[in-house]
């Protein structure tokens, strides 16, 4: 695993968007990029990309405002025309012609849309819990945890808050994993409590505006490129009518439902992560 950082530029000006690389020993003609959701960073992806790293170059950024990426200044920017272009410049940076994109919630959004212009990069798009229709209600519950910003006075008092918060993630209880968000979504103050690796200005830019839907069905009408859906049975973002319209629209694609999990699958325990590899190497 390499971590680097490529400019993005806004119209406050340049800033720094960090990733991780992970490849196996001999290099792969193939790239993937996985986009986090809204709140969350590269890091969530580890698993997956450990796992894929023989077959695959794993490109996993973080999101301007999340992580190691550089903060905006103004909460304006937090938009997807800017991530679409830091994304851009990505791709760029990596010097390949094509990618296949993997994107949980927000960073489904921005392959859905990237992958509907003329002419686009990604060949091969994974969407992780999400699609063209996400309600209001959904919406509101996202804004309202995206826009806390706790401290904690413990590395443990940390993880419990992750384990409550995204207990969705996961089908059953494992503990490296909340272990892992934990230490790659918090940093330690001088005073030694923990902060969110977050920039809860996020939070103020979600998609649409309050008591409005988000509707791209027109984009998602114009996608070609094969396209694998992994939808959590309990999620309250990715309702089965969303899907079932999703596969009306697109009967060529796939999909994969996962037990008792909501939003988001973590794509961190094995079965997921072998669902992913099979889609990917069979297309």
């Amino acid at each position: 695993m390499q971590q680097n950082t490529v400019q993005g530029v806004s119209p406050e000006g340049f800033h720094n968007i960090a990733y991780t690389r992970w490849s196996g020993l001999l290099p792969s003609p193939r790239t993937l990029v996985c986009v986090h959701g809204l709140t969350r960073n590269s890091r969530d992806f580890d698993f997956l990309a450990q796992a894929l790293s023989d077959t695959h170059t794993i490109v996993c950024p973080d999101m301007v405002g999340r992580g190691k990426s550089d903060r905006l200044q103004s909460p304006l920017g937090y938009n997807f025309a800017q991530y679409i272009n830091d994304c851009t410049a990505l791709i760029a940076r990596l010097d390949v012609a094509t990618v296949d994109w993997l994107g949980t919630s927000m960073g489904g959004l921005i392959g859905l849309m990237m992958a509907a212009m003329p002419n686009s990069p990604i060949k091969r798009l994974i969407l992780n819990d999400v699609g063209p229709f996400v309600g209001a209600s959904a919406l509101a519950g996202i804004r309202e945890y995206a826009a806390s910003n706790p401290t904690f006075a413990t590395f443990e008092e940390a993880r419990e808050f992750f384990k409550t918060r995204y207990a969705q993630f996961v089908s059953h209880d494992k503990p490296d994993y909340w272990d892992h968000i934990t230490r790659y979504s918090t940093q330690q103050q001088a005073d030694g409590t923990f902060t969110l690796l977050c920039d809860p200005a996020v939070a103020q830019n979600v998609p649409g505006v309050p008591a409005l839907d988000v509707d791209l069905w027109a984009l998602w009408d114009k996608i070609t490129c094969p396209v694998f859906v992994i939808r959590g049975k309990n999620s309250q973002v990715l309702e089965a009518d969303t899907l079932q319209e999703m596969k009306k629209r697109q009967p060529h694609i796939d999909i994969y439902e996962v037990d008792d999990v909501g939003h988001a699958p973590s794509l961190a325990e094995r079965r997921q992560i072998v669902r992913v590899y099979e889609w990917l190497m069979s297309h």
